[in-house]
C-alpha cells in the first residue's frame, strides 16, 4: 500500500511543480491594510434615527483582516442617545464582509455585511430592542457596498497586456491580494 502511494506521488511530482510555478508566474496586486482602512474610514461618521426616540451615530472604524474566513472586518463604535436615556450610551459592533471585484468600473468592493459581534453596555431594555432591530439596516447602510480600491488603467495595463484578468481576492495578514488568471475567450 505504501509503495503504491510513493509511486503515485512520484508520478504526480512534475505536474505539482508545474502547477506551483504557474501560480508564481501569474501577476498579483497587493493592497495594504492602511489603504483599505483609509477607504473604509471615508464612510464615517454616519447617523441614524427613529423620529426622536433614538439617535445613533456610528464612527471610529477599525479594520480587521480575517484571513481564515477570507473576509475583511470593521470595528465600529456607536453612540446611542434617546428619550429614555439621561446620557449617551455606547455599543461596539464588529462587522465582517465579503469581497468582490467589479469589472464594470475596475473596483474592489466590500459587500454582504454580517454582524460578527455586538457589545452594548447600560442600554435600557426598550432601547436595546430598538437598537437590535435597527442593526441590519445600519449594517447595510453604514457599510453596504464599499469601494475599497479603484484601479487606474495603468495599474491593470501590464496584466491586461500579458492576457490576464482579475480572478481571486485573498485576505492576508497585512492586506488584500488580487490574483490574475488568463483571460477567458469572450
Amino acid at each position: 500500500m505504501d509503495r503504491r502511494s510513493i509511486i503515485v506521488a512520484l508520478a504526480c511530482w512534475p505536474f505539482a511543480r508545474l502547477h506551483a510555478e504557474e501560480d508564481v508566474s501569474r501577476p498579483r496586486y497587493k493592497i495594504s491594510a492602511g489603504q483599505l482602512h483609509k477607504a473604509l474610514a471615508t464612510r464615517f461618521p454616519m447617523r441614524f434615527g427613529s423620529e426622536g426616540l433614538l439617535a445613533i451615530e456610528i464612527s471610529a472604524p477599525s479594520l480587521h483582516l480575517l484571513p481564515a474566513r477570507n473576509m475583511l472586518g470593521a470595528g465600529l463604535l456607536a453612540e446611542i442617545k434617546g428619550v429614555q436615556m439621561r446620557q449617551p450610551q455606547w455599543a461596539e459592533l464588529d462587522l465582517g464582509f465579503a469581497l468582490r471585484y467589479e469589472p464594470a468600473d475596475q473596483t474592489i468592493r466590500a459587500h454582504q455585511p454580517e454582524l460578527l459581534a455586538l457589545q452594548r453596555k447600560g442600554l435600557p431594555p426598550d432601547a436595546q430592542d430598538l437598537f437590535k432591530a435597527m442593526l441590519p439596516v445600519m449594517a447595510r447602510e453604514a457599510v453596504g457596498e464599499v469601494v475599497l480600491h479603484r484601479f487606474s488603467a495603468s495599474e491593470l495595463a501590464l496584466a491586461d497586456t500579458m492576457g490576464f484578468e482579475p480572478e481571486k481576492l485573498t485576505v492576508v495578514e497585512d492586506g488584500l491580494v488580487l490574483s490574475f488568471a488568463p483571460k477567458q475567450g469572450r
